[in-house]
């Protein structure tokens, strides 16, 4: 038995890519879910996936940083004795535009889904979290965070705020293992969104991106969440306040 079973974990961006993919593999290692995604329909699809391996699974549809939904994801979770722990999985890009020519909402909108989502499952989650055995806080990186890309600037600048909040949350709640998970160059919709890139820095965006899948660097959702799955299915705690790579 791994330290998931009967554990309630809390999902967001569980309706496609890397989200949905680690979903489905939590449920499979006796995991109790709450999933979070703004599609609906996409999202009670996952749900019944989930239920079906066994495991009762909870769709909650909505925005992760709206503080009602992220409070609707730990009262769900709470009537499991829940959370345990959750994965902030969540993330847009909006790729292609230079810094100074995307839109006020779209700026926005990469910062809410990474930075406020993350604070608001934070807010709500941890003090339930504190004391319980296991319990872990994942946050989505990326290399973005250290990267210089024209095109995806506003996204850069999330996931380096993602990542340094994430780090500040380990220092203070030492109880929960906080996490920063860098999944790895996966093929997901961002990735063909990159591809596809319109806007001043478009042309370089869809190079950059190019590259990478005719170099083959690209992994599957699946691989790159069953990575983090082992871990969680192990023991979290040996990897409080640090940020690990898929591979």
């Amino acid at each position: 038995m791994g330290s998931l079973e009967n554990k309630t974990v809390i999902v967001t961006g569980a309706s496609r890519g890397i989200g949905r993919a680690l979903a489905l593999d939590l449920a499979g290692r006796g995991a109790t879910l709450v999933i979070n995604a703004r599609s609906a329909d996409l999202l009670g699809e996952i749900a019944k996936e989930c239920t079906a391996k066994g495991r009762r699974c909870t769709a909650v549809a909505g925005d992760a940083s709206d503080a009602i939904v992220a409070a609707k994801l730990v009262e769900e979770a709470r009537e499991t004795d829940g959370p345990h722990g959750f994965v902030h999985a969540a993330g847009v890009l909006f790729p292609g535009p230079h810094l100074w020519e995307l839109s006020e909402e779209r700026f926005d909108a990469v910062f809410a889904a990474s930075v406020k989502a993350g604070w608001q499952l934070a807010r709500q989650a941890v003090p339930d979290m504190r004391g319980k055995a296991g319990a872990f806080a994942v946050f989505f990186g990326s290399g973005a965070a250290e990267l210089v890309q024209p095109g995806i600037a506003a996204y850069c600048a999330a996931k380096a705020a993602e990542e340094h909040m994430a780090r500040q949350l380990a220092a203070e709640a030492p109880d929960v293992a906080v996490i920063v998970y860098r999944p790895g160059v996966v093929e997901t919709s961002m990735q063909r969104q990159a591809r596809e890139a319109e806007g001043g820095a478009a042309e370089e965006v869809r190079q950059v991106f190019w590259d990478i899948k005719e170099r083959g660097e690209l992994i599957t959702p699946e691989e790159s969440a069953a990575f983090l799955a082992r871990i969680l299915d192990a023991d979290p705690s040996r990897y409080h306040g640090k940020t690990i790579r898929a591979g």
